[in-house]
């Protein structure tokens, strides 16, 4: 019998996120697999491996089906094998970012930096246009932001706003292209042309997510919506434009 946790490449029971994720990634490579052969895989105890199976079905990241049953139907229930959902499956999108990166590396190669750019607009435009409607029509910067917020959550960045000295802060907590946009910043930048572009007014990006920061964050200024002639004319007269 394994002797749990004095294997030197055992899990750390107590690190739940980190053990969670070990789990889930045996879930991922291996699936349908057995809750027990994934304790022992992990050097863990069964019952802590079906606290953290049932934590990932609970968040709707794994699902369960019955073990096909082998020779003579016995008495009791049959095992249960567990596996990914798509949901689980997005922990470890990595390798889909590895492929995005390459492809934007072909893409520069061939195009140079203004194709980049071409494809970072595109991307940002099928993302935002479809909420365009209901963010322009908000009457303030204050409940644009809010609105641009409730977008972006719909969209997995686990996004919100506040209010901050004078003006707004968005926050997006998730940025499911981080990874990419590490080289490429482009993407950061054209997302940020966007925003102020829906909201009306100039914004600043203070932090990201692809520079290492905790959350992409951005300066929405509680100015009103200007129009383009009304843009002109403040900075003819010295002051800042919108």
């Amino acid at each position: 019998m394994k002797n749990l946790g004095t294997d030197q490449t055992a899990v750390p029971a107590g690190h739940d996120g980190r053990t969670r994720h070990a789990v889930a990634r045996l879930l991922l490579e291996q699936g349908p697999i057995t809750a027990a052969s994934v304790a022992e895989q992990l050097s863990l105890s069964p019952t802590a491996v079906r606290r953290h199976i049932d934590a990932l079905v609970a968040d709707g990241e794994a699902v369960s089906r019955d073990a096909p049953r082998k020779g003579q139907r016995g008495r009791g229930r049959p095992a249960k094998l567990f596996l990914l959902t798509e949901q689980g499956r997005a922990r470890f999108g990595h390798a889909y970012d590895d492929l995005a990166v390459a492809a934007l590396r072909f893409l520069a190669e061939q195009g140079g930096e203004e194709a980049v750019r071409a494809f970072a607009r595109r991307r940002v435009s099928s993302l935002v246009d479809q909420h365009r409607a209901a963010i322009v029509a908000q009457p303030d910067a204050a409940e644009r932001a809010k609105a641009l917020a409730v977008a972006l959550t719909r969209e997995g960045y686990a996004a919100s706003a506040r209010h901050v000295g004078t003006g707004e802060q968005l926050c997006q907590h998730l940025c499911p292209v981080a990874h990419v946009a590490a080289e490429f910043p482009q993407l950061c930048e054209t997302e940020t042309a966007a925003f102020a572009d829906l909201l009306g007014t100039h914004v600043q990006r203070l932090a990201t997510i692809a520079r290492g920061d905790a959350v992409c964050t951005t300066h929405i200024p509680n100015t009103p919506r200007t129009t383009v002639g009304e843009a002109d004319n403040r900075a003819s007269d010295g002051g800042e434009p919108a």
